[in-house]
C-alpha cells in the first residue's frame, strides 16, 4: 500500500510539471523561466548538500566535472531546455505525454550504445508509441494547440535526456545522488546563461507572483520531491516504478483539460493508449521475468 501511494503521488507530481511551466512562461520568456529553475534548484541541492550535512559530502575532483558537465549539458540544458521552449507551442497534456516516451527512446540508445540488436517487440513498441503521440497531437496541430516545431523541439529534448539517462548507468560514480544531481542541474543552468543572454526577451517578462509560484512548484514538488519519490520506487523496484509513468499522460491531459482548457478528445485516448500500450510491449520481458521470479 505504502508503494502505491508513493508511486500515485510521483505520478501526479511528475505530470505537474508541464502545466506549472506553462503557467510561468505566460509572465516570462521561457529561457528565463528555464534559467532561474536551474540556478535556484541546482544551488538549492548543493547548499543542502555541503552545508546541510556538513562533512557528508566532497567537491567533485577530477574527471568527476567532465562527467557532470556532460551530463548536465544532456539532462538539464538540452533537454529541460528543449522542454519549456515547446511548451510555447506544444499543449501541456502532450507535454506529459512525451515524458512517457523516455524509456522506448532510452531502449534504443541503450541497443545502440551495446551493439546488439533489437528484438521484434522493442521495435513495434517503439513504433506504436511515437505513434500515439503523433495520433494525440494529430487534432491539435489544426487549432493552435500544438505546432511541427514544438513537437521537434519537444522530441529532440526527450533524445537528450534518454542520452543523458545512458550516459549516467555508464559511469561508476562516486558521489552521493544529492551531490551528482546538484551540480549537474547547476551546471546545466551556467551553460545555459549564454542562451538566455542572447535569446532572451527581457522586456517582455515580468518576475511577478505567477511567475514565482511556477518556479517553486517546479524546482519543490518537481524536481524535488518527485525526483526523491522516484529514486525511492527504483530502489525498490526499478520494473515496477517504470509503470507508474503510464500514469504521467493520464494526470497531464487532465490537469491540461481542467486548469488550461486544452481540448481533449478520442484521439488523445487513443494516442495515450497507444504509448502505454508500446511502452508495455517494448518491456513486456522485464515484466515477464519479475513475475516469473516472484513465483
Amino acid at each position: 500500500m505504502r508503494q502505491i501511494v508513493i508511486g500515485l503521488l510521483f505520478a501526479i507530481l511528475w505530470a505537474s510539471a508541464a502545466v506549472a511551466t506553462k503557467f510561468g512562461i505566460h509572465s516570462a520568456d521561457a529561457l528565463i523561466l528555464a534559467n532561474v529553475r536551474f540556478l535556484l534548484a541546482g544551488g538549492g541541492m548543493l547548499l543542502f548538500a555541503y552545508l546541510g550535512q556538513k562533512g557528508e559530502h566532497r567537491l567533485p575532483r577530477g574527471k568527476e566535472w567532465k562527467q557532470l558537465l556532460i551530463f548536465g549539458s544532456l539532462n538539464t540544458t538540452v533537454y529541460l531546455g528543449c522542454f519549456v521552449l515547446a511548451m510555447k507551442s506544444v499543449s501541456a497534456g502532450i507535454g506529459s505525454l512525451s515524458t512517457a516516451t523516455s524509456p522506448l527512446f532510452i531502449m534504443v540508445i541503450s541497443a545502440l550504445w551495446l551493439k546488439r540488436s533489437l528484438k521484434w517487440y522493442e521495435i513495434v513498441g517503439m513504433l506504436l508509441g511515437m505513434a500515439g503521440v503523433g495520433l494525440a497531437t494529430y487534432p491539435l496541430l489544426h487549432d493552435s494547440h500544438a505546432t511541427v516545431g514544438g513537437i521537434a523541439t519537444l522530441l529532440f529534448g526527450m533524445l537528450a535526456v534518454s542520452v543523458a539517462t545512458v550516459y549516467y548507468a555508464r559511469i561508476k560514480w562516486e558521489m552521493a545522488n544529492v551531490v551528482i544531481n546538484g551540480w549537474q542541474v547547476f551546471l546545466g543552468g551556467l551553460l545555459f546563461i549564454p542562451i538566455t543572454a542572447f535569446f532572451a526577451n527581457f522586456e517582455t517578462s515580468h518576475l511577478d507572483l505567477r511567475f514565482w509560484l511556477s518556479v517553486g512548484w517546479l524546482i519543490i514538488p518537481v524536481s524535488i520531491i518527485a525526483l526523491q519519490l522516484w529514486f525511492y520506487l527504483v530502489r525498490k523496484d526499478a520494473v515496477r516504478a517504470s509503470l507508474w509513468l503510464f500514469l504521467c499522460p493520464v494526470f497531464g491531459f487532465l490537469y491540461s483539460s481542467v486548469l488550461l482548457h486544452e481540448p481533449i478528445t478520442w484521439f488523445t485516448f487513443a494516442g495515450t493508449f497507444l504509448v502505454i500500450g508500446g511502452l508495455y510491449l517494448a518491456q513486456r520481458e522485464k515484466f515477464q521475468k519479475k513475475v516469473a521470479d516472484e513465483k
